[in-house]
């Protein structure tokens, strides 16, 4: 039986900036083995999310993407654009994740080191049950935006909001 595949959303809240809305998680070690091997490119607002890892390679890769490594707080400490196939980076000892994104994620949304950045579940219908806006307009007010407010900011890798993520270690 085939395990479920979990994605996640990965928001700037220091540019206030959507970096990727379908986040695959890679947390096992044949997922973080894997990555994006096989692929032939990666989709806009696509990427995976490798968890842990401080490093990655480009061995076998056929196209580049941005880098950002994350540590446990979900704080930028590192960034690399345009990672080429081929490529080893060295190791960041201060992250605790690595996020891998397609090509010009990083300049389009302005990210950079010490940028806080929010990563959850997609449980949009259990967070409106919670917070009582059950009425269909997204936050409510009926101007149709998806406010973040309502997302709680106390994230750990291993206790995703909505999410059964268990970190290897």
């Amino acid at each position: 039986m085939r395990k479920e595949q979990r994605q996640v959303f990965v928001y700037n809240k220091t540019r206030e900036t959507f970096l990727a809305f379908r986040v695959k998680v890679a947390d096992s070690i044949l997922g973080r083995l894997v990555g994006l091997l096989g692929r032939r490119s990666l989709q806009p607002g696509s990427g995976v999310w490798i968890v842990p890892g401080n490093a990655v390679h480009t061995i076998g890769m056929m196209f580049s993407f941005d880098l950002i490594l994350i540590d446990k707080n979900f704080k930028v400490v590192g960034v690399r654009e345009l990672l080429h196939p081929f490529t080893i980076t060295r190791p960041n000892f201060r992250a605790e994740s690595a996020l891998q994104l397609p090509a010009h994620s990083i300049f389009c949304s302005r990210t950079r080191i010490g940028d806080q950045l929010l990563i959850a579940c997609y449980e949009a219908s259990e967070a409106l049950k919670r917070n009582g806006n059950g009425n269909g307009n997204g936050n409510g007010n009926g101007n149709g935006r998806t406010d973040v407010d309502s997302v709680p900011l106390d994230f750990s890798p291993s206790t995703l909001y909505g999410c059964d993520l268990q970190v290897a270690q």
